[in-house]
């Protein structure tokens, strides 16, 4: 299994911009296959999402059971590992404590001008439905990672959706991982099937305001058409990892913590960026002795994205080059490893996250740290945000104007909406209505 290596300096700038390319760059293939499943299931609703799930998860799932029950919960707390629990609970606990900190104040309200009052009222959305992938593993930490925010915003109605397994039931630690983060209605539903049955509603799913939670080009495309029915948010696609390494990095460490995010499947991206060839051959040669340490499905995963064109070394000529490419990437997770990484924070100017330091690998960031790993793929780190407790709160802009500020502002106003041709603008705040709120004193 070879490990694929580029090096900028020998590259023109149309084989620099392959680089830069993800899974889900394009995905109108998947938006034809997807339009009739979502068809099926606003029409069907439980009978289809039941279908689906035996067509594609080849799951025993009849329509009568698409939600967990209480005997399933109860299942679950009965059977899972104690040890499991435990570093759930753990999870949860960091979790919960960083999106505590994130959450505004309720509001606030401050005096712009001498009598004229403004600011913002922030309260949760009313629902929201949030997307667990099963295809390639179980993800307790997503339930986590995505439930937790909303309960802590105070969202009143949160769904959990994920695919069922081969034996019809949800994974027992995405179950009990929904309890300690407060959440009881879980359903059978994966895929596109499972994003037009919260966009849409079902006998037994509700109709969610929005929507959230990382998962397949299936689901991103049906996101994308159904983007003008439920708020799909930041997308959150397929896997991505930049590793920045300097000089005085490990590039043993550094090829590492490059498998974590590339075993996720095929369609996700792994590059180690450096200006060290030494670092790149230290990474090259320890990351095939990593792989024995792996099970055969995430050494297949992780050495299809290493050995392919969406993973690999990246040798750059200098630092400045090496940076200027992690920004062009706008990775979803952005390592950076060297005995000083603080110096390159000010000019990593577009990532998910950054995780600072040869004792904060990703892995790290995914589970027990506290920030949220659902974070913006495909470049849109550019102008997105991680997954955060703001997601699930609105605001509401609220202002109030004294009688006795009121005079300036309104002969302003008028202007301005005279100018741009809005009679009924101009009227309200002109002579008509100071005569009015004389009648009114």
């Amino acid at each position: 299994m070879s490990i694929s290596f580029h090096d900028l300096s020998q590259m023109t700038r149309t084989a620099r911009g392959q680089l830069l390319k993800r899974t889900e760059a394009d995905l109108s293939e998947y938006e034809e296959k997807v339009k009739p499943i979502i068809h099926a299931v606003r029409h069907e609703g439980d009978a289809a999402l039941a279908r689906f799930a035996r067509q594609f998860d080849k799951a025993p799932v009849e329509a009568d059971a698409i939600a967990a029950t209480d005997a399933d919960f109860a299942r679950a707390e009965r059977t899972l590992d104690p040890q499991v629990k435990e570093a759930l609970d753990f999870m949860a606990g960091s979790i919960r404590r960083f999106h505590e900190d994130q959450k505004p104040e309720e509001m606030w309200f401050h005096e712009i001008r001498p009598g004229v009052f403004a600011g913002d009222r922030t309260t949760p959305i009313p629902s929201v439905a949030c997307y667990v992938p099963r295809g390639k593993g179980a993800f307790p930490s997503s339930v986590m990672m995505t439930s937790i925010p909303a309960t802590v915003a105070g969202v009143k109605e949160i769904a959990i959706v994920t695919p069922p397994g081969p034996d019809g039931h949800i994974d027992d630690a995405t179950l009990v991982a929904a309890r300690m983060a407060g959440v009881s209605k879980v359903f059978k539903a994966g895929g596109a099937q499972a994003i037009a049955a919260v966009a849409y509603g079902t006998e037994t799913v509700p109709k969610c305001a929005k929507v959230v939670g990382p998962g397949s080009p299936w689901v991103g495309a049906a996101k994308r058409l159904l983007s003008h029915v439920i708020d799909t948010g930041t997308p959150a696609g397929p896997s991505e990892l930049i590793v920045l390494a300097d000089e005085t990095a490990d590039g043993r460490l550094a090829g590492l913590d490059l498998i974590i995010e590339a075993e996720h499947g095929p369609d996700s991206s792994a590059f180690l960026v450096t200006w060290s060839r030494k670092v790149a051959e230290d990474a090259m040669a320890a990351i095939p002795e990593f792989w024995k340490q792996m099970g055969p499905q995430r050494v297949a995963y992780s050495s299809a994205v290493l050995g392919g064109p969406m993973g690999g070394i990246v040798l750059a000529r200098d630092e400045a080059e090496a940076i200027a490419f992690c920004n062009d990437y706008a990775p979803e997770h952005l390592g950076v490893h060297s005995d000083e990484p603080f110096q390159y924070l000010g000019r990593l100017e577009h990532a998910g996250e950054i995780l600072l330091g040869r004792h904060t690998p990703p892995t790290l960031g995914n589970f027990v740290i506290g920030v949220n790993h659902v974070l913006p793929t495909s470049g849109w780190a550019r102008t997105g945000s991680p997954l955060t407790v703001h997601d699930f709160m609105k605001r509401t802009s609220v202002a109030y104007v004294t009688g006795k500020a009121y005079p300036e502002l309104a002969r302003h106003a008028e202007v301005i909406a005279r100018y741009e041709g809005f009679d009924g603008h101009a009227n309200a705040v002109s002579e008509t209505r100071a005569r009015l709120l004389r009648t009114n004193r």
